[in-house]
């Protein structure tokens, strides 16, 4: 009698039979050539019902472990691989794969978070990741009614396939946006909805870098622009950052094969400089000569804190060298990903063609939202208040670092964007950890400035988010930070 336990486990009883003799197969205990047990027969031995057999006979003849002859007679298949043959397989599958060298780098890069690297940290009361909205003030509710009014009232057609471009009536109402609030020269035709800005980049080193070209990035920088060129196969070309952003009298020349630059000119990142205009000019000039493009990352360029927020880069281009990518992840939240490119005209199309191979199309359901978000007033009136709030916050963290750390302290980019760069005096760089373990045991979350410098700074450095973080929760996690110091 064959001995099989299927009443243990989950899931229906067939299926269980069914991985019961599965098992037995491939652990040698029905060889090839087997004779299976009626089912009536082994129906009778499970106390089971011989439909339920039935079913179990029949999915392992349709994967090919089992054959039958006749009516009555069920075999084990003569191809069932051995038990040996499947070890051997195991054994192959343990060695190292063989990877692509863009693969190969990007599970080597410490910058690309590996999984999970998002969580909540257990135990940090006062967390200043940089990136994190708040979350809980956004109009959850209006939301929700906006996603379920749309899921209601589509038609059958918005369940298909769309454009790679995006949905046409957020194209529009961003145009819109984007002419009066950050003074950009746009149609809806030149916007291409992606999946976060991340994948913005990707499509702009896919589409304008072969292997071997040059290409700009601030120093520091972005970590996330420049993975996106070295897996692209770019030579990385690293140009500082002083007071005034990225200094254009170090711009190689036309004939250095150098084919994009990636800047955030209105808040560098980490720095929060802004590029000036005489240095905007410069590097719009320098990508007309060398026949370059430029990405401008305006990750977060609403936000201005003194007076109002400033135009864009691409407001200057008057040759169509400026690929401007903004995003919702810092003024709605992350998990929305939706970002757009805005793109000279020349560019559009090899742009939605790259998106088209990449994944067709964004998800059209929070698109169709996110315009009625827009178009009712309500993005606005949101960002209204996340600057007014913003701006107490980052108030309260500059007097409460000035007050309470002093002159061990030294702070950089106070009036725009949702984080701050604060330079510890007297640290030398390699200490920073210990302060950062420290203040996690004291439920501070404190971030190095570290991964964003290729050349290691001359002292330690953090980059405080405000954005999540109450202005008494600010407070209280600079008072224990304070202590730690």
């Amino acid at each position: 009698m064959l001995l099989l336990n299927p009443r243990e486990g989950s899931g229906p009883l067939y299926r269980r039979v069914y991985q019961e003799l599965k098992l037995a197969i491939h652990a040698g205990r029905l060889r090839p050539g087997a004779r299976l047990p009626s089912s009536r027969g082994l129906a009778d031995d499970l106390g089971i019902s011989r439909n339920t057999v039935l079913l179990a006979y029949e999915q392992l003849s349709a994967e090919g472990y089992v054959t039958t002859q006749g009516r009555s007679v069920t075999l084990v298949a003569n191809t069932v691989p051995s038990r040996s043959v499947q070890l051997a397989s195991a054994a192959v599958g343990n060695e190292e794969p063989y990877l692509s060298s863009a693969a190969r780098y990007l599970t080597k890069d410490p910058a690309v978070p590996p999984s999970g690297s998002y969580a909540t940290r257990p135990g940090i009361r006062y967390d200043f990741r940089y990136g994190l909205p708040a979350v809980r003030e956004f109009p959850r509710e209006t939301w929700r009614r906006l996603l379920a009014a749309r899921a209601r009232g589509n038609t059958r057609d918005a369940y298909g396939y769309a454009s790679p471009a995006g949905y046409a009536p957020l194209r529009h109402v961003l145009s819109d946006y984007l002419r009066r609030a950050r003074g950009l020269f746009c149609e809806a035709d030149q916007i291409v909805i992606v999946n976060g800005s991340q994948q913005g980049f990707d499509l702009a080193a896919r589409v304008l870098l072969d292997r071997g070209d040059g290409a700009i990035v601030e120093e520091p920088h972005y970590p996330g622009s420049r993975i996106a060129l070295e897996a692209a196969g770019a030579r990385i070309v690293r140009i500082p950052v002083d007071q005034d952003g990225l200094d254009t009298s170090r711009l190689p020349g036309a004939d250095a094969g150098v084919r994009l630059a990636c800047v955030s000119p209105c808040h560098q990142f980490p720095s929060g400089v802004v590029m000036s205009l005489e240095r905007r000019l410069a590097l719009l000039d320098w990508a007309v000569r060398s026949n370059a493009w430029i990405v401008e990352d305006d990750y977060i360029g609403e936000m201005r804190y003194e007076g109002h927020p400033l135009e864009a880069l691409q407001s200057l281009d008057q040759n169509g060298r400026v690929i401007y990518a903004g995003t919702f992840s810092k003024t709605l939240f992350p998990a929305l990903r939706l970002a757009y490119l805005v793109l000279p005209h020349a560019l559009v199309r090899p742009f939605q063609a790259m998106k088209w191979v990449s994944d067709r199309f964004a998800e059209v359901l929070t698109q169709q939202a996110l315009t009625d978000f827009i178009s009712s007033g309500q993005f606005e009136r949101h960002l209204r208040r996340s600057t007014a709030r913003n701006a107490a916050r980052r108030s309260t963290l500059i007097k409460s670092l000035q007050q309470l750390c002093g002159d061990r302290i030294e702070i950089s980019g106070r009036d725009a964007g949702v984080h701050l760069q604060v330079w510890l005096n007297g640290v030398a760089p390699g200490e920073v950890g210990g302060i950062i373990e420290r203040a996690a045991q004291a439920g501070v979350g404190l971030y190095s400035t570290l991964p964003y410098y290729a050349r290691t700074p001359r002292r330690a450095g953090l980059l405080f988010g405000y954005a999540a973080l109450t202005e008494a929760e600010i407070r209280a996690g600079i008072r224990k930070l304070a202590t730690i110091l």
